[in-house]
């Protein structure tokens, strides 16, 4: 039914793009359930919105 002699050739940026990245990462979070990854990236958006609020406040060792 399919043809296995038509390989579709590597793409060369999508090769290139690869070794960049690190797979061990994705294969831990792809055995996470959907509710534990939106779990664990709302943790991360909490975590940039304090971040991003103590970045706005006027530090006290800044001449003004």
């Amino acid at each position: 039914m399919f043809e296995t002699d038509n390989e579709i050739p590597p793409d060369p940026v999508i090769e290139a793009y690869k070794k960049d990245i690190d797979r061990t990462l994705l294969r831990e979070n792809l055995k996470l359930t959907p509710e534990q990854r939106l779990d664990n990236l709302m943790r991360l958006q909490e975590f940039a919105e304090e971040l991003q609020k103590h970045l706005r406040k006027p530090h006290a060792d800044t001449v003004q």
